[in-house]
């Protein structure tokens, strides 16, 4: 499983800035909100409109906040205190118990696969599989695991893991399967061929464009 792509942190930082209202809107449908894209748009504005479910709400604000202390400092190290850091932002104002048990057991597991010696794409999405089936916290995980996949993304230039609303169906009848079969090739195919987004850059036509510029 090849990197799909190669991008600086600036242009990864930009693709994630880009793409942030779309990754908040699909990491809420993949937790089971019903919430709609302009909705999405709407609480991202802070604009106060009556009908919002307040979960709802604290959830879209939540990932914001998650994927803006990610992009705060890219070069931060994940480990298990990061991912309780990551889940601690999207259950914001909530009253929930997200105290990982066997700290020590799942931190030499995080440890093992992001020391894989394998493309980081592939890591991204074993580490995204690996926190979901974990099940490390009571609420968010899904969303929390998808995070810290595109933490490692991001910080490495290699896209972005966006499970789009039209996948949502799909990805669910194969995450269910791999938990029972607990063999991941099927769902890792699907996501790496239909959830892994970022920009083809043309390295030759920018470098030509620079010197241009500055002649």
């Amino acid at each position: 499983m090849e990197d799909k792509y190669d991008l600086s942190l600036r242009e990864s930082i930009f693709l994630a800035k880009k793409l942030l209202v779309d990754s908040i809107y699909n990491c809420a449908r993949v937790e089971g909100s019903n919430i709609t894209f302009p909705d999405t748009q709407t609480i991202l504005e802070g604009v106060s409109i009556d009908g919002f479910k307040m979960l709802d709400v604290e959830l879209v604000l939540g990932i914001r906040d998650a994927y803006n202390y990610v992009l705060d400092d890219c070069n931060e190290h994940i480990d298990i205190n990061y991912i309780y850091k990551i889940n601690s932002q999207i259950s914001r104002n909530q009253s929930f118990d997200n105290e990982i048990v066997q700290k020590d057991k799942m931190g030499k597991k995080l440890d093992a696969i992001l020391l894989n010696n394998s493309s980081t794409t592939q890591n991204a999405i074993e580490l995204f599989l690996w926190s979901c089936k974990e099940e490390l916290f009571d609420n968010y995980s899904k969303s929390t695991s998808i995070i810290i996949a595109n933490k490692l993304l991001i910080s490495e230039g290699r896209g972005l893991l966006i499970i789009k609303e039209k996948n949502l169906e799909e990805f669910n009848k194969l995450l269910v399967e791999s938990y029972k079969s607990k063999e991941d090739s099927r769902i890792s195919k699907f996501l790496y061929e239909n959830c892994i987004y970022g920009l083809q850059i043309d390295r030759e036509l920018k470098e030509k464009y620079k010197r241009n510029k500055f002649q």
